[in-house]
């Protein structure tokens, strides 16, 4: 690939951060792909990418597995490609603006005088709640998703965020890295607030071949995670939404209105009077 422009000038170097989504190839957007296909070099992570997504890139690009390497060899290639004007492809699990050490790459990049480019993926919850057929946010019981993960690891939580400062809220909560202190993560939801009987999903390896989902509650949650060996690869939907039925949302209700729709009289008189009860 030519990495000059018509007037012969060098064209500048650019970085992609793709978002390669929770591991499923066919889960990559087309604009993900597209920036794979255009990229002199690919930056991936066998151990969190399905070897299909390098399917998109062009014969003769450069393949770098990062899980094999330290963050400096990344930095080396950026700086390469400032110099030489040659596009990369940075290939993230899931959606590169979660746990994706992604800011100080971006920095970097800025510093080198590189275009940068941010390519959203879906995100292992999102597809954790396609898998399990289940809303997040049901009307009259959540309304909110806390994404988060326990403290205590390689990374200190800032105050405040602890899971069981999260579970304070008893919402929906998506519970990353974290399988492998399954016991901890049960006594945080439990000090918070979340009783027993609260629906759980776990999910090891979500869309992938070997892909496991479980469904139990915060009671069964440790036993489950110790049956099935989980460390890693794991994710966990927390909080009652998981099994709320009967609720309606009153946007498509008769009753509401807005710039598209009229509202029906009687069944705005009666959400009215349902909403004073």
């Amino acid at each position: 690939m030519s990495t000059h422009q018509a007037d012969g000038t060098r064209q500048p170097g650019k970085v992609t951060f793709v978002g390669a989504g929770p591991g499923a190839a066919d889960l990559l957007t087309f604009r993900a792909a597209r920036a794979i296909a255009e990229a002199d070099t690919v930056i991936w992570a066998a151990s969190l990418v399905q070897q299909e997504v390098l399917e998109h890139a062009r014969d003769g690009a450069e393949i770098l597995d990062s899980s094999l390497v330290p963050m400096e060899d990344v930095l080396a290639v950026y700086e390469r490609a400032a110099a030489e004007g040659r596009r990369v492809a940075r290939i993230h699990s899931g959606d590169p603006s979660l746990w994706g050490a992604v800011q100080e790459q971006l920095d970097r990049c800025r510093e080198l005088g590189l275009d940068t480019e941010i390519v959203p993926g879906v995100s292992s919850f999102a597809a954790v709640a396609a898998i399990a057929q289940r809303e997040l946010t049901i009307p009259e019981v959540a309304q909110s998703v806390i994404l988060t993960r326990l403290g205590g690891g390689k990374t200190p939580m800032p105050p405040g965020e602890e899971v069981r400062d999260f579970a304070r809220h008893g919402t929906t909560m998506a519970v990353f890295l974290s399988a492998a202190r399954a016991k901890q993560l049960v006594e945080e939801l439990t000090e918070g607030g979340y009783p027993a009987d609260t629906p759980v999903v776990i999910a090891y390896q979500a869309t992938w071949p070997d892909e496991l989902v479980l469904h139990g509650t915060l009671e069964t949650l440790e036993a489950q995670v110790r049956e099935h060996r989980l460390w890693k690869h794991t994710l966990f939907l927390v909080g009652p939404a998981l099994a709320a039925a009967g609720t309606r949302s009153h946007l498509y209700h008769p009753g509401h209105f807005h710039g598209y729709r009229r509202a029906d009289p009687d069944a705005r008189r009666a959400l009215r009077a349902a909403a004073k009860q």
